[in-house]
């Protein structure tokens, strides 16, 4: 291997980068136009534009990457993870062009990229997986037959979705009838490629980051613990799992061994499971790739992954893991909001201050100055830090944090302050009781009283406890926080925003010239006339979009009567779902988008003719919303957010 082109972007290409450069071997990036000054491209020892305006046109054109590689004259590609890293077309397409290729081979891909595909391999190879009918079922009676015989709640998942997208929860019969009729009358036809599965509640989310080269070795790097999950997606993620027994660990690795050997696997590569509260293990799928995460392995086996992969690639032997040294915690710094259910949120990076110190590494593919567009993953880098165990690593986050500043856009920071400092996350013991809905249950929305979908809501951005405050009972409001000095000495106050609703840019340049981590104004997520006309939604029946984004599902047509906390439609923004729910009552009175159009902050999505209100009161379309970024407490246990 002499040249490899990374077929990706941003961090993920840093990261083959650095390694492919440590071993001597010639490194070639691509770009779109947004990218163009982008760390990587920088780093690389090439680059190449890739013209076009969308991702379809730019890292998603399989045929442009390919001639790309040739031109440059690269013999090896390295697909990074996200984008086409799991199309077997892709591989095929570089392997037939006399490229090396960085993954399993196209025919592995096609058997363990579909869920349906998966679990049958998992059946071949003797792994057991949760209870489903894994085919697509289009009868409405067999769909009713497996949850009365299995018991609610069960799972409608798509069978090539991913990063938490095509999962909705069903409760009961009802919320099953409804989303077959749904389906079937918006989407254009029957389920298509849906199946059901039963949930499992309360399971942790358990993998093991394995390696198998050509010439059958096998290797678990570690296992890792991925169940501080938004949206099916993963927050936090931390290796080795703790507090597993030694017998649920030789299951987890043994069904890894089997579902590798069964397909003829040649790589690195990732297989989920489900844990149960009594260490019952279930097959979830397997990532034929490298994920985000893999990070907290490298840290607790001591090896660099890359390097693994890309000389399994090269046709050598994998390196066999060490036993686990230490313990280490991966948090996903993204540009997501906690105020507001942590929607995904575009800007501008104005400052960053990333921790250092011991034990801490920053995986990070952004600058001061750079654009978080929602055209991509919301993530901006990876926090990674590891300590000689679990309760030591827990103390080094919360000092990182401290010393952790983003300004430009809203991030996790505080809700990570939370979850380590929670007594249930932080448990040194096996009473530590993490599930995959733990976060959502926790610090996220819950469900409305009244929902007939199947889906999660949060009506009015309320917390726990019938909406009233945090799980405490303490109301909350949004704060700006300053430091100032009293008597020379530094102090913080905290002053609400609501203060400064209203008064423009003259609030802005009474601040100074640094501004707080989460601004004021800017990204109009967290903007305070936001949360006003918020809660004017519900009188005026204009329901409207707070973020660009596609929609990717309508569940009401005109004339149907909805009540507050129904699912209204779904929209995609940085590669996440998000769910907009009724505000209130009413009838649907018109329905002005379509599935795969796109849509700007402060476009109407759908008009109620709402309950008790007049019909100019409904005629006003100047006030949002009723979108909240879907809090994934109904919906199963996946993730990866690609990037």
């Amino acid at each position: 291997m002499k040249k490899l082109l990374i077929a990706n972007r941003g961090e993920i290409a840093l990261r083959v980068v650095r390694t492919a450069q440590e071993m001597g071997i010639a490194t070639v990036a691509v770009y779109a136009e947004q990218d163009r000054n982008a760390p990587y491209t920088q780093m690389a020892d090439e680059a190449y534009l890739l013209p076009g305006d969308t991702n379809i046109q730019t890292y998603l054109n399989e045929d442009l990457i390919v001639d790309v590689a040739k031109r440059a004259g690269a013999d090896a590609l390295h697909p990074g993870y996200g984008f086409l890293s799991e199309f077997s077309s892709f591989a095929a397409k570089v392997i037939e062009a006399g490229i090396s290729w960085v993954g399993p081979a196209p025919g592995v891909l096609d058997e363990l990229g579909d869920k349906i595909t998966a679990c049958k391999v998992a059946g071949r190879a003797k792994v057991p997986v949760v209870p489903g009918i894994a085919e697509p079922v289009s009868d409405m009676r067999t769909l009713l037959d497996f949850a009365n015989a299995n018991g609610y709640p069960v799972m409608m998942k798509k069978a090539d979705g991913g990063g938490g997208r095509g999962i909705t929860l069903i409760r009961n019969d009802d919320e099953l009838r409804a989303f077959y009729m749904n389906h079937d009358a918006l989407q254009g036809g029957d389920l298509g490629d849906y199946f059901i599965e039963k949930f499992v509640d309360r399971a942790r989310h358990v993998e093991t980051q394995s390696g198998r080269d050509s010439h059958g070795n096998f290797t678990v790097y570690s296992t890792r613990d991925c169940s501080v999950q938004r949206r099916n997606q993963k927050l936090v993620e931390e290796a080795p799992a703790p507090f597993l027994p030694k017998d649920a660990i030789a299951q987890l690795e043994g069904f890894s061994h089997r579902l590798f050997d069964t397909v003829g696997y040649e790589g690195l590569g990732t297989c989920e499971f489900l844990v149960t509260p009594g260490n019952k293990v279930y097959f979830m799928e397997v990532n034929p790739r490298l994920q985000v995460e893999h990070t907290v392995s490298e840290e607790v086996c001591g090896l660099d992954l890359v390097r693994e992969q890309l000389n399994i690639a090269d046709g050598g032997e994998l390196t066999h893991a060490p036993a686990p040294r230490g313990h280490s915690f991966e948090l996903r710094i993204t540009s997501e909001d906690p105020a507001t259910n942590l929607t995904p949120s575009a800007g501008t990076l104005e400052a960053i201050q990333w921790p250092t110190g011991p034990g801490i590494r920053v995986d990070s593919g952004v600058e001061v100055g750079d654009t978080v567009s929602p055209k991509d993953d919301s993530m901006m880098g990876k926090v990674i830090i590891t300590a000689q165990n679990r309760l030591a690593a827990v103390a080094r986050v919360r000092r990182a944090l401290r010393e952790m500043s983003i300004e430009g856009v809203p991030t996790p920071a505080s809700l990570f302050q939370k979850i380590f400092t929670n007594p249930e996350f932080t448990a040194e013991d096996h009473s530590f009781d993490v599930s995959t809905k733990w976060l959502e249950r926790n610090y996220l929305n819950v469900e409305p009283k009244t929902t007939t979908t199947g889906q999660p809501a949060s009506v009015s951005g309320e917390g726990e406890n019938g909406g009233k405050g945090d799980q405490h009972g303490v109301k909350k409001h949004s704060v700006e926080t300053f430091t100032i000095e009293i008597d020379d000495k530094r102090v913080k106050l905290a002053v609400p925003e609501s203060m400064f609703a209203g008064l423009g840019s003259a609030a802005g340049s009474s601040r100074g010239a640094r501004r707080p981590a989460q601004p004021l104004r800017g990204h109009g997520l967290h903007d305070v006339s936001k949360q006003v006309q918020h809660a004017d939604a519900g009188r005026s029946g204009i329901i409207v979009a707070t973020m660009q984004a596609v929609v990717t599902r309508i569940n009401v047509a005109e004339g149907q009567q909805v009540e507050k906390g129904d699912l209204l439609v779904v929209l995609e923004s940085m590669k996440m779902e998000n769910y907009v729910y009724a505000p209130c009552g009413g009838t649907v009175r018109e329905v002005l988008i379509s599935v795969a159009d796109g849509v700007d902050p402060g476009e109407t999505l759908v008009k109620l003719s709402v309950e008790g209100s007049t019909q100019d009161a409904a005629q006003d379309d100047t006030v949002p919303d009723g979108t909240e970024s879907g809090d994934a407490a109904q919906r199963h246990h996946e993730q990866e957010a690609t990037s």
